[in-house]
């Protein structure tokens, strides 16, 4: 999952969200030490750079395992930034942190 560098919280705004109790609770669970308003941040983050196009590059190492798709839309390999055209064959290739990448064929090999 992507991870910003730490705003002081002294920097940030305030804002009031309503959240079911049920779900504060899992966040709470999950997000161990981190806190579960980072880890609400982080996902937030996240989609903000995945509707923007702006996703950041990942390594190799990061994928644990992948399957083969087809593009849909325009995409961006996540290891090489490679632009993957639309009904292109493509990979999506997942994270250790449970994110589904984009991946281009052969990016994952050496010189891919």
């Amino acid at each position: 999952m992507y991870t910003l560098n730490r705003t002081a919280t002294t920097d940030m705004e305030v804002t009031s969200i309503r959240l079911e109790r049920e779900l504060k609770e899992k966040l709470k669970e999950i997000s161990g030490n981190q806190g579960y308003q980072a880890l609400i941040r982080d996902v937030l983050w996240n989609y903000v750079r995945q509707k923007s196009g702006n996703l950041e590059q990942v390594s190799p190492a990061e994928i644990r395992a992948s399957i083969q798709a087809l593009a849909n839309r325009e995409e961006h390999c996540a290891l090489t930034g490679r632009l993957i055209h639309p009904q292109e064959p493509m990979l999506l290739g997942l994270t250790a942190t449970g994110d589904m990448v984009p991946l281009s064929l052969g990016s994952l090999t050496a010189g891919g």
